[in-house]
């Protein structure tokens, strides 16, 4: 795949996945409150955000299955174009159709950019060395994500505290930037993504559409046939519903303890960018977790322990005590993810990779959606505290769902599986010969 060194393979990496997030920190202040400025209610913000999760839900798996017949590249390549896209309307959207058109382009960006990049580290690792260990490197991806979002939200705040520019109104500013550094993300992609794909041109384009379909029934099998990756694809049906709580309520339930939208915006730029960081802190507590825990228990860990810290935000008075549950949502996040992709990429190699990542976040997403509805909803026609219990609630239901996870790999016996094929539901071990199932077999010094 790569003549590139399993160094090369993980800087370039952590670069683009940087870069890809930079963005996304300086809209995390901002997203919501704009739109409330540009005078949508909670509740038809919570309807122009289902426009995301209906468009994922639609493309989420032909995406997948497009980046693995036709290369991870292009795939990220039209994702970030279309992203840009969407973020040029946005910085002039002022009705609802034009935010709904926005959200759906936005779900047309996430369902391409959902697994491509993930994937194509883990097999151009892989391909420079089979031996290689991936896993530190998708913990390092969590930590510099973190930061990079961190450090995106406290220019996202600085550039609102300065005030408006001219025309430009304060919550707007974040959103240029923001454009503009999706222009850099674009072209380093297109210089650090290095690919071997088997052919080009209008043929391959033909050919490799005409694979999708079956690149999809095949990770639509896999699922079928094992029980720890049905488990694990559900998870995102509570954690996509639940986060809402944190994305897109944190922002009103700040504005409530501190008497207006302003100084929440203005607020919220150090706060997302110290959360990011956390949740930068909480990635690089994989490798203690996994040695302590284990990967399966770690992670049903997490997932009550974030329900607890968004009951604080719901239910802690003032925004000392708001910040502080934020913050430890973060870390708790941060260090949840790296530990659930492992798990999933341990139940799966080949050419389904992509795939099998795009069924997770079609569940996913989409459920974020349906969160977004309800508790929007919920917090409109009661409060916004008692949305984000019940949003803590889903959390917490989640962490049953990594059982089965955590049977296989006490079960697990390294024997060779064919490329392709799906761990088997009594734990057999993944595609990588002489490597276990379940990341909580693997001892700690090979992290």
């Amino acid at each position: 795949m790569s003549t590139l060194s399993v160094r090369q393979v993980r800087f370039r990496y952590l670069t683009l996945y940087g870069l890809r997030w930079l963005p996304t920190g300086l809209m995390v202040p901002v997203m919501i409150l704009l739109m409330q400025e540009r005078g949508l209610t909670l509740s038809q913000i919570g309807l122009v955000a289902t426009a995301q999760g209906l468009v994922v839900l639609a493309l989420e798996l032909p995406a997948g299955g497009l980046a693995d017949a036709l290369g991870r590249k292009p795939a990220l390549g039209v994702a970030w174009v279309i992203g840009l896209i969407s973020l040029i309307i946005f910085a002039v959207a002022d009705s609802f159709w034009l935010f709904f058109l926005v959200w759906a382009l936005q779900g047309v960006y996430r369902a391409l950019d959902s697994g491509p990049l993930e994937s194509w580290y883990v097999d151009a690792t892989l391909a420079a060395d089979p031996h290689a260990d991936y896993e530190r490197g998708l913990g390092q991806a969590g930590t510099v994500s973190g930061l990079a979002i961190g450090v995106g939200a406290l220019l996202g705040g600085g550039l609102v505290a300065l005030g408006p520019v001219g025309p430009v109104s304060a919550l707007t500013l974040p959103v240029l930037v923001a454009i503009v550094l999706y222009g850099v993300s674009l072209l380093a992609l297109l210089v650090l993504l290095v690919e071997t794909r088997p052919a080009r041109g209008a043929a391959a384009l033909r050919a490799s559409l005409a694979e999708v379909p079956r690149m999809a029934g095949q990770a639509i099998g896999l699922l079928r046939r094992s029980r720890v990756l049905l488990a694990l694809v559900a998870v995102e049906l509570f954690w996509g519903f639940g986060m809402v709580t944190f994305e897109s309520l944190l922002p009103i339930r700040l504005s409530e303890v501190v008497g207006g939208a302003d100084r929440a915006a203005a607020l919220l730029g150090p706060a997302g960018s110290a959360a990011w960081l956390a949740n930068a802190a909480g990635a690089a507590l994989t490798p203690f977790l996994l040695r302590r825990l284990g990967a399966a228990p770690a992670a049903a860990l997490l997932r009550v322990l974030q329900g607890v810290t968004v009951v604080g935000m719901g239910l802690l008075a003032g925004p000392a005590g708001v910040l502080v549950a934020y913050l430890a949502c973060y870390t708790v996040h941060g260090a949840s993810n790296p530990l659930h992709n492992a798990l999933l990429h341990r139940q799966v190699d080949g050419p389904y990779r992509t795939s099998v990542m795009s069924l997770n976040s079609m569940v996913g997403l989409p459920a974020g959606a349906l969160g977004a509805v309800v508790l929007t909803a919920l917090a409109d026609r009661t409060s916004v505290s008692l949305a984000m219990l019940v949003g803590a609630v889903m959390l917490a239901l989640a962490a049953p769902l990594y059982l089965p996870a955590w049977r296989a790999g006490r079960a697990a016996v390294p024997v060779p599986a064919a490329v392709g094929q799906p761990v088997g539901s009594a734990g057999a071990a993944d595609a990588h010969a002489a490597v276990p199932a379940d990341l909580d077999n693997v001892p700690a010094r090979a992290r």
